[in-house]
């Protein structure tokens, strides 16, 4: 068949958690480095189509190349191991432990960010030419992105760093359910359009990613956005990343398990 059922898929995500844990260093951060820098790309590339076709929904309908690129690589984000990893643990997989789970989240945290961060160095100097020009309509539009996604929630004190934090769980809810209908299909095509769909959602409603607000603020900061680092950190990165382990792992990850491994008992008919 060219899907897998439920009860092989879930196991699979077990699996996948158990795997990353044993991992390496090395592979892990660079595997992180390129799923950080391949989403940097993406999310620039899907803001240059809306700005270029004035449409906000073709750039939505195009960036889950990005996912779907570091996804068949086998690159990985913050946003699937907060997801996969904690199953390994609470299935009691020989060696993991919570300071395991930990630790590949911070290697795969410091590789998303060096990815997204190098991107944006990379795509900063070529809007600008070297620093040596104005960077243009695309980097301006970034600028005032980065403004609205910080100061505009801090404008509302806690309630702005709740909706963030709502936001930043839908947003993993969506993306995580693109990781597991990846590992349904057994075709390439099956996984592309398991991931698509998704991830086009989170995008279009402006949920946030953690990842992705790793390359779209730091450049926001270099083209000329007037917010500051801990700005950045407190009403946007710190929430959002809070928002995506929850919804990922609660709305995603414990309900499959729940379900389809940790199943109840089945009803005795009288």
């Amino acid at each position: 068949m060219s899907y897998l059922v439920p009860t092989e898929f879930v196991t699979k995500m077990v699996d996948s958690g158990e795997s990353k844990v044993y991992m390496s260093t090395k592979d892990t951060l660079i595997r992180a480095f390129m799923a950080g820098a391949i989403l940097g790309l993406a999310a620039i590339f899907a803001i240059t189509v809306a700005m270029q076709t004035g449409s906000p929904l073709l750039g939505a309908v195009l960036f889950p190349v990005g996912f779907i690129m570091l996804y068949l690589m086998q690159f990985d984000l913050l946003t699937g191991v907060f997801m996969l990893v904690p199953l390994a643990l609470l299935d009691k997989r020989p060696g993991v432990t919570v300071a395991q789970v930990l630790r590949n989240w911070g290697l795969v945290f410091l590789g998303n960010f060096g990815g997204a961060l190098t991107v944006a160095f990379m795509m900063s100097f070529i809007f600008t030419y070297g620093y040596t020009i104005d960077g243009g309509a695309i980097a301006d539009k970034v600028a005032h992105i980065g403004e609205a996604r910080t100061l505009g929630y801090k404008e509302h004190g806690a309630a702005g760093w709740f909706t963030i934090f709502i936001r930043g769980m839908l947003c993993n809810w969506m993306v995580s359910m693109g990781v597991v209908g990846a590992m349904v299909s057994t075709t390439v095509s099956g996984k592309a359009i398991a991931m698509w769909m998704p991830v086009m959602l989170f995008f279009f409603m402006g949920f946030e990613h953690s990842i992705v607000n790793m390359f779209l603020f730091p450049f926001s900061m270099i083209m000329g956005g007037e917010f500051t680092v801990s700005d950045y950190l407190l009403w946007n990165e710190i929430p959002t990343a809070l928002g995506n382990l929850v919804g990922g792992l609660a709305f995603t990850g414990l309900t499959l398990y729940a379900t389809h491994i940790k199943t109840g008992p089945k009803r005795k008919l009288v």
